[in-house]
């Protein structure tokens, strides 16, 4: 990151505390919630749900509203028939200016109706809130980039720029079918962008419901699974066995569990630590500042580490996620098995991730293994001022005092297929929430009402800047 970049961020993070206003004005809220909602009410769940049916939807939409039916692609892998894509293009009136691309995924993770308060597949509007599977990941600014073509189409705009849309399948399960890397390796052509823009840059709120700052992603951890397995010849349970597969698992996971990553910094989360210490108080801001001297301050960084936001980009994380182990009831294991998900910080491969985890596990009867093969690591982004100052301009047009802040992402997005492959993408948003209740890929899954129409007027300013190339 370069120093003008640093200097962007401190500009920012400085331009006052947070504060309370009213939801800005939009073209037609009616509109964006006649998507949405049809968008979440359309099952894109991988066990039952079909992709293909919302990409239909919205081509539908989009050629209704006047796009050329020559611009609209519904894009559907023959071996993955409800795994459809949408690709669609507004045409920009300087050929030689670079596309910008507007990304969203339409999948969403699975959803047990008997589980949830509300049917997870009906739009709910209640206390302020929209409740529904895929309300917050990440139909929200699908539905809000489809409604912005929409707008774009009735009011005949043509920006310079063109401005594509990409809704796209499987992100929530790249590794049965992912739309981005689909596209990238067989339809590069119609996504071809100078950047996109994406999820994973989320506003922070503060219970109370109080702006704290505007987050805009600027990295990822890489995503990698590994399975530990261990056989052994079992035999009949009444006779038991020192060596036994299941409690050998078990304590190999207990070993890592204890383990911890060494904690480690790069430009992004130095600046991040660095922007918050100017917007917290008290304990928390001295802590911010304490953990970013050399070495860290132990005590300071034990209280950050409580924050599991906080620990998560803070350095690579290992977690146990699925157990498969034993074959009767009445039989001493034959073999065990376990999924560990690890996140892993910038600058280190997958392979030396998993030399260290087979170090830990200490066992040379558990064989640690990749489940899927690494995928392709990219450079972060970079921060232009191109790319940053319209993010901050808009951002203090509709909130004052709200401070831009950029993160590292401890999660994963469709930016993995892109920005290795020469389409650096951005997740900014625009979108604000208090993590703790926002619950994505969980329980009562939500986005706050007065954030989406925000969020909507939000990204259509900061389009029309890109595309007018501001």
């Amino acid at each position: 990151m370069s120093a003008n970049i640093y200097a962007i961020i401190g500009l920012a993070s400085v331009l006052g505390g947070a504060i309370a206003i009213s939801a800005p004005a939009v073209a037609d809220e009616a509109s964006l919630r006649e998507i949405y909602e049809e968008l979440v009410e359309i099952n894109t769940t991988l066990s039952v749900g079909s992709c293909t049916r919302a990409a239909e939807a919205m081509a539908a939409r989009l050629e209704a509203a006047g796009m050329p039916e020559a611009a609209i692609h519904v894009i559907v892998p023959s071996e993955f028939p409800a795994q459809g894509n949408l690709v669609a293009e507004l045409a920009g009136s300087a050929a030689s200016e670079g596309a910008i691309l507007l990304l969203a995924h339409i999948d969403v993770v699975e959803a047990n109706p008997e589980d949830w308060e509300r049917d997870p597949f009906t739009l709910i509007e209640e206390d302020g809130y929209f409740y529904g599977r895929g309300t917050a990941d990440d139909k929200a600014m699908a539905a809000i980039f489809v409604d912005l073509m929409i707008t774009y189409l009735h009011e005949g705009y043509r920006p310079p720029r063109t401005i594509k849309l990409a809704l796209t399948c499987g992100e929530e399960t790249a590794h049965h079918f992912n739309g981005v890397e689909y596209l990238v390796a067989n339809h590069r052509e119609l996504i071809e962008a100078d950047f996109a823009i994406n999820e994973g840059g989320l506003g922070r709120l503060d219970p109370d419901g109080t702006r704290v700052y505007n987050g805009v992603l600027a990295g990822e951890k890489v995503y990698q699974d590994f399975r530990l397995e261990i056989r052994n010849p079992g035999g009949h349970s009444s006779r038991p066995q020192r060596d036994n597969a299941i409690y050998r698992l078990a304590a190999a996971l207990g070993r890592i569990e204890a383990y911890e990553f060494p904690i480690e910094f790069n430009s992004t989360t130095r600046a991040f630590f660095e922007s918050l210490a100017e917007i917290e108080t008290g304990q928390a801001a001295e802590d911010m500042r304490a953990i970013l001297s050399t070495p860290p301050d132990p005590a300071a960084l034990a209280r950050i580490k409580q924050d599991p936001s906080y620990n998560a980009v803070l350095h690579t994380t290992c977690i146990a996620t699925q157990l498969d182990a034993g074959h009767a009831p009445n039989a001493l294991p034959q073999r065990a098995a376990a999924n560990v998900n690890c996140r892993i910080f910038p600058g280190h491969t997958q392979e030396e991730i998993l030399r260290t985890l087979t170090g830990v596990v200490a066992d040379d009867g558990i064989d640690v293994s990749f489940v899927h093969s690494p995928e392709t690591v990219g450079e972060s982004p970079p921060l232009t001022a191109a790319i940053v100052d319209p993010i901050a301009r808009v951002t203090e047009e509709l909130w004052p005092g709200v401070p831009v802040v950029f993160s590292l992402l401890a999660g994963a997005t469709d930016a993995r297929f892109l920005t290795p492959h020469g389409i650096p993408t951005y997740g900014v948003s625009g979108i604000f929430a208090d993590q703790a209740t926002r619950n994505a890929h969980g329980l009562n899954e939500r986005t706050r009402v007065q954030s989406l129409y925000e969020a909507r007027e939000f990204l259509d300013r900061l389009v029309r800047i890109y595309a007018r190339g501001d």
